[in-house]
């Protein structure tokens, strides 16, 4: 199965300690989307989503991955499928022009507050998997511009920023 990663599944790392047989296949765009941190967790802290928008100029770039699709269940549970996100199937376009339908995962929109800024940890993860797959300087540059938060839970901090990409 194709999933479109776009926040801090990006980071291969991370999603192969989620998902095992996640195999990137090349960096990627979803176009009328918008990308934030806005997606409300049960941490306190905002998470990674995209927003339908009504124009063509935006874009979400992103990961495309092939995952066993035996191993769906591990991706629906680390992304909260039912608990806060949906699952949707949407065109993804690789820089070649090729086009293909990814599964990827929006906030429901009683889970979305812009008031939230995600921890440091989790920023890390969408900005090296945006550098791993070397997406677009520009969108690096945006990427970069939301502020970040210091996670209180020292713990959590320490175990994530154990996992590499």
């Amino acid at each position: 199965m194709l999933y479109f990663g776009y926040g801090s599944n990006m980071c291969t790392g991370r999603l192969r300690a989620r998902v095992s047989s996640a195999n990137p296949l090349g960096k990627c765009f979803l176009r009328n989307y918008r990308f934030s941190f806005n997606k409300s967790s049960t941490d306190g802290s905002g998470k990674g989503n995209i927003e339908n928008v009504d124009t063509s100029e935006e874009v979400v770039w992103g990961v495309l991955f092939e995952l066993d699709p035996q191993q769906k269940h591990l991706l629906d549970r680390a992304e909260g499928l039912g608990h806060g996100y949906n699952e949707i199937t949407q065109e993804i376009e690789l820089e070649n022009g090729q086009k293909h339908r990814a599964v990827m995962y929006i906030a429901d929109s009683d889970h979305i507050d812009n008031a939230l800024k995600p921890y440091s940890w989790y920023k890390r993860f969408v900005m090296e998997g945006a550098a791993q797959h070397a997406l677009p300087p520009s969108y690096i540059k945006f990427l970069d511009s939301f502020a970040d938060k210091a996670d209180p839970n020292k713990s959590r901090d320490a175990e994530n920023r154990a996992i590499k990409c």
